[in-house]
Protein backbone atom coordinates (compact mmCIF):
# COMPACT_ATOMS: atom_id res chain seq x y z
CA UNK A 1 0.00 0.00 0.00
CA UNK A 2 1.24 3.36 -0.97
CA UNK A 3 2.00 5.96 2.20
CA UNK A 4 0.34 9.00 2.34
CA UNK A 5 1.32 12.10 3.14
CA UNK A 6 0.71 13.00 6.44
CA UNK A 7 -0.70 16.95 5.84
CA UNK A 8 -3.50 14.77 3.20
CA UNK A 9 -3.34 12.28 6.04
CA UNK A 10 -4.50 14.72 8.51
CA UNK A 11 -7.06 16.72 6.47
CA UNK A 12 -9.08 13.76 5.43
CA UNK A 13 -9.51 12.06 9.02
CA UNK A 14 -10.25 15.93 9.61
CA UNK A 15 -13.13 15.93 7.39
CA UNK A 16 -14.30 12.03 8.30
CA UNK A 17 -14.36 13.21 11.92
CA UNK A 18 -16.44 16.68 11.27
CA UNK A 19 -18.99 14.20 9.17
CA UNK A 20 -19.22 11.96 11.68
CA UNK A 21 -19.75 14.57 14.18
CA UNK A 22 -22.40 15.74 12.18
CA UNK A 23 -24.52 12.93 11.76
CA UNK A 24 -24.52 12.24 15.38
CA UNK A 25 -25.76 15.44 15.71
CA UNK A 26 -28.70 14.27 13.62
CA UNK A 27 -29.23 10.97 15.47
CA UNK A 28 -29.27 13.30 18.75
CA UNK A 29 -31.73 15.54 17.11
CA UNK A 30 -34.07 12.46 15.99
CA UNK A 31 -33.73 10.88 19.36
CA UNK A 32 -33.68 12.98 22.12
CA UNK A 33 -34.50 16.51 21.11
CA UNK A 34 -37.84 15.20 19.32
CA UNK A 35 -38.86 13.34 22.54
CA UNK A 36 -37.97 16.75 24.81
CA UNK A 37 -40.39 18.61 22.57
CA UNK A 38 -42.89 16.54 22.23
CA UNK A 39 -45.62 18.47 23.79
CA UNK A 40 -45.07 21.17 21.86
CA UNK A 41 -44.88 19.01 18.54
CA UNK A 42 -48.36 17.19 18.83
CA UNK A 43 -50.02 19.49 17.05
CA UNK A 44 -48.00 18.47 13.88
CA UNK A 45 -49.32 15.10 12.19
CA UNK A 46 -46.91 13.28 9.89
CA UNK A 47 -49.70 10.46 7.84
CA UNK A 48 -52.25 11.20 10.95
CA UNK A 49 -49.70 10.68 13.59
CA UNK A 50 -48.50 13.06 16.17
CA UNK A 51 -45.22 14.13 14.84
CA UNK A 52 -43.46 12.83 18.39
CA UNK A 53 -45.16 10.14 17.94
CA UNK A 54 -43.99 9.45 14.53
CA UNK A 55 -40.26 9.89 15.32
CA UNK A 56 -40.65 7.72 18.47
CA UNK A 57 -42.09 5.06 16.14
CA UNK A 58 -40.80 4.96 12.95
CA UNK A 59 -39.47 8.19 12.03
CA UNK A 60 -36.31 8.42 13.86
CA UNK A 61 -35.32 4.57 12.70
CA UNK A 62 -35.94 5.67 9.26
CA UNK A 63 -33.32 9.00 10.00
CA UNK A 64 -30.85 6.42 11.07
CA UNK A 65 -31.51 4.31 8.05
CA UNK A 66 -31.01 7.52 5.59
CA UNK A 67 -27.91 8.43 7.61
CA UNK A 68 -26.02 5.30 7.01
CA UNK A 69 -26.59 5.32 3.08
CA UNK A 70 -25.80 9.49 3.17
CA UNK A 71 -22.68 8.26 5.08
CA UNK A 72 -21.85 5.54 2.42
CA UNK A 73 -22.60 7.87 -0.85
CA UNK A 74 -20.18 10.65 1.39
CA UNK A 75 -17.68 8.52 2.17
CA UNK A 76 -16.66 7.21 -1.02
CA UNK A 77 -16.89 11.01 -2.37
CA UNK A 78 -14.75 11.60 0.19
CA UNK A 79 -12.53 8.65 -0.49
CA UNK A 80 -12.33 9.60 -4.07
CA UNK A 81 -11.76 13.25 -3.31
CA UNK A 82 -8.17 12.02 -1.32
CA UNK A 83 -7.26 9.58 -4.01
CA UNK A 84 -8.56 6.22 -2.18
CA UNK A 85 -9.56 4.01 -4.65
CA UNK A 86 -10.08 0.30 -5.02
CA UNK A 87 -6.68 0.18 -6.83
CA UNK A 88 -5.02 1.88 -4.45
CA UNK A 89 -4.81 -1.01 -1.76
CA UNK A 90 -2.50 -3.66 -2.92
CA UNK A 91 -5.02 -7.12 -2.67
CA UNK A 92 -1.43 -9.19 -3.25
CA UNK A 93 0.20 -8.66 0.07
CA UNK A 94 -0.39 -11.53 2.29
CA UNK A 95 0.03 -11.56 5.92
CA UNK A 96 0.62 -14.97 7.72
CA UNK A 97 -0.58 -16.00 11.38
CA UNK A 98 2.58 -16.60 13.37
Amino acid sequence: MKKMDPAKAEAYFKYRTTMICIYLAIGFLASYVIVFFARDLSSITVLGIPFHYYMGSQGAVLTFIILLFVNAVMSDKIDKKFGFDPEFVDTNTHTEDH
